[in-house]
């Protein structure tokens, strides 16, 4: 698929869910791709890119924005309290807030910076030991931790596991975010997008569907 046929399909999924057309924000997963592939989806206007490594993303996008306006930059893969600083000025939001040291981490710079990216905070669905994210259990203490440290947390984040029903997963994190009070889900990858969307996603992270197969992992 291209662009305009995820966009399209985001359209659509909207439309069959009774969303307001434009609630779901589609983010390009531009990690590992060509640059030149890159640059071809920024010439069609699309803005909003989602990178997983903030090394690759330091190396990729200044070049960008320096010559295409209103590219806004989001993290969706693990960030190492170590980069936090970098990810800070790179990123306009961070959907991967998922521990307590890091919470304390970006509080600390947010002080010293006086600015601070969107943050969601990374859950746990598939309660999987070697993924990220703070347990459904955990969640709701972790997000009042979070705002009790100022941090600007708007929404929720989750990957589904693979052998799972992805619905499953979703209306869990709405679930969590509503009683939280938290107006924003980041969900839904390309095979599962239109799920994500039915079922109340703001976000949602294509990137194969756009760009093509990655060349690396």
């Amino acid at each position: 698929m291209a662009l305009a046929e995820i966009q399209d399909a985001v359209a659509k999924a909207e439309t069959k869910a009774g969303r307001a057309p434009g609630s779901v924000r589609l983010i390009a997963v531009s990690k590992v791709q060509p640059l030149e592939r890159v640059e071809a989806v920024l010439e069609q206007g699309h803005r909003l890119f989602g990178e997983n490594r903030v090394q690759e993303a330091q190396a990729k996008w200044p070049d960008f924005t320096s010559r295409y306006d209103g590219v806004e930059l989001h993290l969706i893969g693990p960030l190492q309290s170590n980069k936090a600083r970098t990810a800070m000025e790179l990123f306009d939001a961070i959907h991967t807030l998922d521990r307590p040291k890091l919470a304390t981490t970006l509080a600390r710079l947010a002080q010293e910076m006086g600015k601070c990216p969107e943050l969601m905070i990374q859950v746990n669905t598939g309660e999987e030991p070697q993924k990220a994210g703070i347990l459904p259990a955990d969640a709701d203490g972790f997000i009042a931790e979070a705002r009790a440290l100022d941090l600007p947390v708007t929404g929720l984040m989750c990957i589904p596991p693979v052998e799972e029903e992805p619905a499953l997963h979703f209306a869990l994190l709405a679930k969590i975010a509503e009683r939280n009070g938290l107006r924003e889900l980041s969900m839904g990858m390309s095979s599962d997008f239109e799920t994500a969307i039915a079922l109340g996603a703001t976000y949602v992270r294509v990137g194969s569907a756009i760009f093509g197969e990655r060349s690396a992992v």
